[in-house]
């Protein structure tokens, strides 16, 4: 029989993929795209997809309180810590400078689509300049998820 422990830690993991693989491919879909029509249809599914890092991320919050609680855990361990720490800079990076920036190039992206179908090189530079960010937010996310599971220290 399946224990309420491992019932829980089966939805913080599942949580954690609805969070982590939104994030790490909605970048790229992004890159990807070529032309404004492209970057219109890349931001159409970006936007679809970006529900699932709200959902996941709420249920991952709450279950690994409850794993904390069951296990007795609390914040003894560093590893759960620096977790905790690593995903807090996280949200922060995305919801702080990531989606801004993607606001304001959406907009250019609105008002550009009915200019033609070539980027406009403002687009482009906007576009580049946010790729460190996504990396850095990307790095965070591949730590975390480390930490999760190796628990190292």
């Amino acid at each position: 029989m399946v224990s309420l422990f491992e019932w829980i830690l089966v939805l913080h993991i599942l949580a954690s993929i609805a969070v982590i693989g939104p994030a790490l491919v909605v970048p790229v879909i992004r890159r990807s795209a070529r032309t404004v029509g492209q970057l219109r249809f890349a931001f159409d599914v970006t936007n679809k997809l970006a529900i699932l890092p709200k959902i996941g991320g709420a249920v991952l919050i709450i279950t690994g309180g409850w794993l904390m609680i069951i296990t007795k855990m609390g914040l003894s361990q560093m590893w759960l810590n620096i977790s905790i720490l690593l995903s807090l800079l996280m949200v922060a990076t995305i919801e702080g400078l990531i989606e801004p920036r993607m606001k304001k190039i959406m907009e250019i992206v609105s008002i550009s689509q009915s200019k033609g179908d070539e980027v406009p090189s403002e687009l482009g530079r906007l576009m580049k300049k946010i790729v460190p960010i996504e990396t850095a937010s990307q790095l965070l996310m591949i730590a975390i998820t480390i930490l999760m599971i190796l628990k190292p220290f």
